[in-house]
Order: structure tokens, then sequence, then C-alpha cells
């Protein structure tokens, strides 16, 4: 038994995707973090690690987190390949019939959406090729000479090149969208095609209620000595559809020097042109493809036209009390549907924190925590916190951090064991306003809790996380969600007026 998810099912997908973003029941966020990759790999600059696909692996996702940005639906697009108009190149043309049993004709691709049947413009103008100038002299196509730049709802050349070729207007990219969506290799899909009244002028002109409506028919064979020169109209185009005719021109020497679809008809899965009826003989007849629009024709879905079956998200990462700077970004992701922490709300929040943090207390403005350097306090008889600093801010004594499992001496990747190391133990202890000891001590400096302190500003300046008696928790339940999507990356450090934007693609 033989079976295929088929591309359909592809696209479909995507645009679920697309709508569960955009439901008020699900909550989508970005997330940048792991600030010491070097830590988990000396080589990671050069060769990040492999992601690994398992619940395990989550979990320490989770603990490396940094901030989290929410993600709406103008963050992500439907996208497809961005395919340039050149002169001299030569394109595709749309057929309904490419296959692994019958290329494409220029490209020799297995299917029509990994063929190169449609361009985008230098003016973001997307339009698809109808005709790529194919004729039996030129079977694989012809260079295109004119660049299409129309906005007419018709199909029609490009030029005065005679070229051959016929576009079709499909639709403008937004400067927006070229913002966000557009990549070296990608080009978004308008949003809500299928509905926005910007769309609906082409989207009208497939004329749904009249689909199958023919549009291009290709002249495979000329034919000869069929007559004089003549023009022949109304020639019928048979098939399981109804109403389209031909107009077909036979040149000066007795062979067919070009055929247009006069009628567009309805209807049609497969079309053959009745040359009987249209009164056309000879001694060699001339034969033609009569290709099929797109269910309910060309521009009415240009999801299915095109092949919306990638997405691409969108989240610019920016200065802010969320978003930490002086230290590094080392991997990237997608979580779905995150919660309040002690809550089973959906976070909905802009922008939040996943760092702990404590406010120091005096002398921090002269206070070093290097990034990355450990932090430590004395919690209980012989019991220890350990935490890695993420980010210290002498202005307002805020030092963030993280705990993550390499932070555990005893059972943890340790070869040897060390009782007297003050990492040694089975589990991570918390940082504490209540502690034997209320020094936090560090790499370069030994500061106290600032336990008094409550709040989330310190002369008004936000600090983005709300403290009590000095402490800060995460803004976001760890381990809730789902984690769809992250990539490893070589780092990238962040500064006070740097700004990031985070394309991720997603293929289906």
């Amino acid at each position: 038994m033989s079976a295929i998810i088929t591309d359909q099912f592809r696209i479909l997908s995507a645009e679920n995707f697309l709508a569960s973003i955009a439901s008020t029941e699900n909550s989508y966020y970005s997330f940048v973090g792991l600030t010491n990759s070097t830590d988990y790999d000396s080589e990671w600059e050069k060769n990040p690690v492999s992601p690994v696909d398992c619940f395990d692996n989550y979990n320490d996702i989770w603990d490396t987190i940094v901030s989290l940005k929410r993600i709406n639906s103008d963050d992500a697009r439907l996208i497809v390949s961005k395919i340039l108009w050149e002169s001299g190149a030569t394109y595709d043309m749309y057929r309904h019939d490419i296959s692994r049993f019958n290329l494409s004709n220029n490209t020799k691709k297995t299917s029509l959406y990994e063929s190169n049947f449609y361009v985008i413009n230098s003016d973001y103008r997307v339009y698809i090729c109808l005709n790529n100038g194919t004729d039996p002299e030129n079977p694989e196509g012809r260079p295109s000479l004119d660049e299409p730049n129309f906005v007419d709802i018709e199909p029609r050349s490009a030029g005065n090149s005679g070229d051959g070729y016929v576009w079709k207007y499909l639709y403008t990219i937004k400067p927006s969208d070229v913002v966000k969506f557009d990549t070296e290799n990608y080009i978004p899909l308008p949003k809500e095609w299928r509905t926005s009244s910007e769309n609906a002028a082409v989207r009208d002109n497939a004329n749904s209620e009249s689909s199958g409506q023919l549009k291009m028919c290709v002249i495979t064979n000329r034919g000869s000595g069929l007559g004089l020169p003549r023009t022949y109209k109304n020639v019928p185009i048979v098939g399981d559809g109804t109403g389209a005719e031909a107009t077909i021109v036979v040149g000066v020497d007795a062979s067919v020097e070009s055929i247009t679809i006069t009628k567009g008809g309805q209807g049609y899965t497969y079309g053959v042109v009745d040359l009987k009826s249209g009164g056309i003989s000879g001694n060699v007849l001339p034969t033609f493809d009569v290709i099929i629009p797109p269910p309910n024709g060309h521009g009415y879905d240009v999801y299915r036209e095109l092949g919306g079956k990638n997405v691409l998200i969108y989240s610019r990462i920016e200065s802010g009390s969320d978003f930490i700077i002086g230290n590094k970004i080392a991997r990237v992701g997608i979580i779905k549907n995150p919660l309040f922490p002690g809550s089973s709300s959906l976070l909905s929040d802009l922008s939040v924190s996943n760092t702990y943090a404590i406010k120091l207390g005096g002398g921090f403005e002269d206070a070093s925590f290097p990034p990355n350097s450990k932090i430590y306090q004395n919690v209980g008889v012989g019991v220890t916190a350990v935490g890695r600093v993420v980010s210290y801010d002498n202005t307002t004594g805020v030092l963030k951090y993280w705990q993550d499992r390499s932070l555990v001496g005893f059972n943890y990747g340790r070869s040897t064991l060390n009782t007297s190391d003050p990492e040694y133990g089975y589990s991570l202890n918390h940082f504490s306003s209540s502690g034997e000891s209320l020094d936090i001590v560090g790499t370069a400096s030994i500061l106290p809790i600032d336990t008094v302190f409550k709040g989330d500003t310190i002369n008004n300046i936000d600090l983005g996380q709300n403290f009590v008696s000095g402490i800060s928790s995460s803004e976001v339940k760890k381990y809730s969600g789902e984690i769809i999507y992250f990539d490893n990356r070589p780092s990238i450090t962040r500064s006070q007026n740097q700004k990031e934007d985070i394309k991720v693609i997603l293929q289906f």
C-alpha cells in the first residue's frame, strides 16, 4: 500500500497554525536565552550544539530562558519561496499537471510548488506566469525580457519584446510586511486573502462562480497542410466544462501561428480543442495543451495557488526592563500557552522576564558581578544557594540570575564528589531574604540583600519585575506550555541601543 501527505494538507496545517496564533484561546511567545553557551560546550561559538528533542531537554531550556515576547496574529504570515524577476531568466509556467510523470518544462521539477512559476518584481509586486513562451520550437520556454509591473486584473504580456510571456498580477507586498516577513529566500503572502477588501478585485476577478474558467492554451504541434492563411474564431473547447472558445490563426505556411482563449467558459477539469467543430482540417492536425486553472480560478486563493505551506514568525527584541543588556543570548525559540506564575491562566503580558532577581543593599554602585559568574548565599546550616549571573545593574543594584541543573554538584555531571564544595548537594536551593546569611557572595563583590525593598521601580526606573523583601521570581510559570521550536546559535551580545529581529520559519 502506498500513501502520501499531500501539499494541500501541508497548506492546511500552516493555515491552522496561523489560526491557532490568532485564537484568544491560545498564547504564543518567542523567547531568548542561554547566556553562557560555552559553559555547555567549549566549541559552541564555532559549532552550536545540535538541538535535542525530548522532555528532559525542554526543562533544561526553560531553566536558561531569559525573556519572552508575545506573538500576535500580525507577527505571523504564510510565506513562499522568493523568486526574483531577472531579465534573461527563463521561468516555469503554471500547469495543473506537474508531477514526477510530467516535469515542469524549464526547471524539471516534480511538483508545481517546487517550480519557478511566479515572480516578485522590483516594486514588490507578485505575478504568476501563465505562459513562459512555450511553443513547439521552445518546449522549455524562453527567456523573459519584459519585467511585469502592471496591476491590471486580467492576464497580459509585460511589454513589446515578443518574449511570449503572459503574466497574471496577484498582489503587492505592503512595506510593513516587507520589514517583518521579507527574507533572502522567502516572501510573505497577504493576510486574510479570502476575506480582505484589499484583495477583492483580484479575488473576485477569478470568478469563483464560474470555477474552471480557462485562461491559457499552448501549442504542442503546429500541424501542417491546414490551408490558406485564416483566422478561425469561436473554436469550441470540449471537456467536462462548457462555454470555452478559442481563436486560432493559421499562417502562410499552412500551420498554426497562435491560439488565444476568447471565452473562458466554466466547470473545466480537462479540455480538448475541438478542431472538427471549428472547421479546421489538414494533412497533420495541430495539437494543444489546455491549461486548467486552480480551483475557483487564478487569484481566488493565493495560499493554494502559490503553495503557502511555510509560516514565518517575527519578533523584535528591544532594550527594556525585561530584556538584558551586557550579556549574550545563544538560543531563541517559541512557546505555546505558557502560564502566569502560580496560576492556570494563560500568560498575556507583552513581554516578561524569566530570570530570578535580587535587590542588593549598600555599596551596590561600586560592586561587580560579572555576567555568567556564580553567586552564593548561605541559606541554612550546611545549605548553600548558588546561581549564575545574567546581568547586574549598578544604577539600581538589581542582580538577575538563573539556576539550572548544571549547578547541582552531586548528581548532575560530577565525576568526583567533594562534600566541601559549596555546590555539593542533591538539589538547587533558592536564595532567601530570611537565610542564615543575607550576604550574596560573588567572584568580585559581597553585598547584602536589601530586605526592605519592595515594588517594581527605583527612582522611576522600571525594573520589569516585582520585588518582595528584595527578592523577585520569574514572571512566567516555569515548565508550563509547550516548547514547539528552538534554535541553538552562535552568541549575540546585547547592548543598550540594540534591537534584534528574530525571524523563525516553520515548515509544514
